[in-house]
């Protein structure tokens, strides 16, 4: 199926031909003909499916059927993400498929001052694509007003619940108008995530497209075992074979990213950290460069990766292995995209192991393991980690749970954030 026989107007074609798309990945073949209908979506879609297209390109045209607002613009769509790299990346999209229609639209997010994004609503604008905590302060400011909203995304909802967004969702739906179109996208469909799409949507048609459990076929997945403490000897090594470009490596906090980007940096590998504690424009000097490859590795948390879309990524390589198996299959779907070859590499210490027992049931086969390497596994019974409960508590985090006997209580302390 090509992108014509979506009824998809000219203006728009010829902006998604200029971008070199020919063919509509299956999310965006299901969807952009539902949401033309003006009908609710409640979609299902792990990253790297091409779902920002999906949701934008029908927005764009069903807003230009309407010029009465080009004049004297007001907020007619509502785009909501958790964080900052992919409100920006969701920006660019709306640019590119939008560039020969007369709809513009503004990126709204914290961390910078708010100056130069209250110039741009002040100048008006159709589309604002924003996170929750920068887009409920400007509401409260006077900046923005949600009455004339007629399309509403919630973007990686799943996500939204596990940063601790919920109490901001709430709030932002009692702010949009009763009579609107939403669209709900989620990786996962939880039962808090489907109680959560109960409260947005109305009649909602539903797509599910690519199972969170399975992998891409094209990516070479691999593991290695090795102990905690020649991780980074064993990072520098693999980092030794050419062949590989460019590396997306991720670590389990911000703290975790800084030191592994400092020890594959004095070994003449250009890297570059990127999490929730660097600033906005740290982040995104750190992405700019890694995009243009003059970094080679970018040492990532998973949240503040949320949203990194980089082409040809090589490869992706877990330094720590994810306690979610969902966020497994995240972290690699970062790699062979639009039919990409990939390679995803995996360093799993003793105390992984129940972890990447957990991923291999969810993606249902085994990952090869790379036996012949320098670093093996020699500690085998390490103290194990504690799992992560699922739900936790209202910012997103596990909740202790104590351990030892009855006399003497030891408390796991609240986890490290990964944002």
């Amino acid at each position: 199926m090509q992108f014509q026989s979506l009824n998809i107007i000219d203006p728009i074609l010829k902006a998604i031909d200029e971008e070199g798309y020919t063919i509509p990945t299956p999310i965006q073949e299901q969807s952009i003909p539902i949401i033309l209908q003006g009908t609710d979506l409640l979609g299902c879609a792990q990253t790297g499916t091409g779902k920002t297209a999906a949701f934008a390109i029908p927005i764009l045209q069903l807003l230009s059927r309407n010029t009465t607002y080009v004049k004297k613009r007001k907020i007619r769509s509502l785009i909501v993400t958790p964080t900052r790299e992919l409100a920006i990346q969701i920006g660019e999209s709306f640019k590119a498929y939008g560039r020969h229609t007369k709809i513009n639209s503004t990126v709204i997010f914290g961390g910078v001052n708010q100056n130069k994004q209250t110039s741009s609503l002040q100048g008006g604008v159709d589309v604002v694509i924003a996170t929750p905590g920068r887009l409920l302060d400007l509401m409260s400011q006077g900046f923005i007003s949600l009455s004339d909203v007629e399309l509403f995304v919630l973007d990686e909802a799943d996500r939204m619940l596990d940063m601790g967004f919920i109490h901001d969702v709430k709030k932002l739906l009692v702010a949009l108008p009763k009579r609107r179109q939403s669209l709900f996208f989620s990786a996962t469909m939880p039962p808090q995530i489907v109680k959560l799409a109960s409260t947005i949507l109305f009649k909602p048609k539903e797509v599910s497209v690519t199972p969170v459990s399975a992998t891409v076929d094209l990516i070479k997945q691999s593991v290695y075992f090795t102990d905690k403490g020649k991780k980074n000897a064993l990072l520098v090594d693999v980092l030794k074979d050419k062949n590989i470009k460019t590396a997306l490596v991720f670590t389990r906090t911000k703290y975790g990213a800084d030191k592994v980007a400092r020890v594959i940096s004095k070994q003449n590998i250009k890297a570059e950290a990127i999490h929730g504690d660097k600033s906005q424009n740290a982040r995104q000097r750190a992405l700019t460069n890694f995009k243009a490859q003059t970094i080679r590795v970018l040492v990532a948390t998973d949240i503040a990766a949320r949203g990194i879309d980089v082409d040809d990524l090589g490869c992706v390589i877990n330094y720590e292995i994810p306690n979610i198996p969902e966020t497994y299959v995240h972290r690699i779907g970062r790699t062979g995209r639009a039919g990409a070859k990939g390679i995803a590499l995996s360093f799993c210490d003793a105390s992984e192991k129940e972890y990447l027992k957990d991923i291999e049931k969810l993606i249902s086969k085994s990952i090869p393991v790379i036996e012949d390497h320098d670093f093996p596994l020699e500690d085998h019974n390490p103290e194990p980690k504690p799992k992560q409960q699922r739900g936790g508590n209202k910012q997103g985090h596990a909740r202790p749970k104590p351990t030892g006997n009855n006399n003497q209580k030891k408390w796991y302390g609240k986890p490290k954030t990964n944002r």
